[in-house]
């Protein structure tokens, strides 16, 4: 199904997607719509220009790929599935997911990662390919944030306050050194051997997407970012 979206509303653009019993959905003409792949299940859809706030919110194993930006919340709370976007991610992307991946080409703005969270076999991934805004990974409680830092033109791949509240999961970052600014909580050390290996298929699915240089990318450096065992902020959302 192709559907122009245009100056459709938001509402009704969503009502198509859900209603056709075909499975795969073009959307083209996007110009802001709002929720769109909210909550859906087993749809592969393809949005061309750029969708609004909330786009994939709770949605639970569809596919939604991307060619344009994206605005703010992409992923909120998303479940399970993949989005793919072939440009910028706005704020929070990432926010309260808790499971499937997200994969940014290009960068996001702050507070990507904000309280993603794990249970069981549900572990999230966010991987960003260019660089990361202010509070990335904020109060994170599980899952996996790559940050590539492909477009960083030399900067640090994050700006200030990454980890802040960070109680759980764990970043990834390419980067010659860490963040100078991190908080006390969260400790940062040299990716492991095995770590690599574990999150390699990551960097590798990330290329394949984009049509990026799996070779140039899989040099590094990288480094992790988990909380110390001695981070105050689990005391407070985790029971013993």
């Amino acid at each position: 199904m192709k559907i122009t979206a245009g100056s459709m509303h938001f509402k009704d653009l969503n009502d198509a997607v859900r209603a056709t019993p075909d499975r795969d959905v073009t959307i083209v003409g996007c110009l802001g719509q709002r929720y769109i792949a909210s909550g859906c299940k087993g749809k592969r859809i393809t949005v061309e220009g750029i969708p609004g706030n909330a786009l994939g919110a709770y949605m639970d194993g569809s596919t939604v790929t991307v060619f344009g930006n994206v605005q703010e919340a992409t992923g909120d709370t998303m479940n399970d599935g993949e989005i793919v976007i072939h440009g910028n991610a706005g704020d929070a992307t990432g926010y309260g997911m808790r499971g499937g991946k997200i994969f940014v080409l290009g960068d996001t703005g702050t507070r990507a990662g904000i309280h993603m969270k794990e249970y069981g076999d549900k572990k999230p991934v966010l991987v960003i390919g260019g660089r990361a805004g202010c509070f990335l990974g904020e109060y994170q409680a599980g899952g996996t944030i790559v940050v590539l830092g492909l477009s960083s033109g030399g900067k640090p791949p994050v700006d200030p306050f990454c980890g802040t509240g960070m109680h759980g999961g764990e970043m990834i970052l390419r980067c010659g050194e860490p963040p100078q600014d991190l908080p006390p909580q969260v400790s940062a050390q040299p990716l492991k051997e095995a770590d690599f290996m574990r999150i390699r298929p990551l960097l590798e699915e990330f290329c394949q997407l984009f049509g990026q240089d799996a070779g140039e990318i899989l040099k590094g450096p990288f480094y992790r970012l988990t909380p110390n065992a001695a981070n105050p902020y689990k005391r407070l959302y985790t029971s013993y």
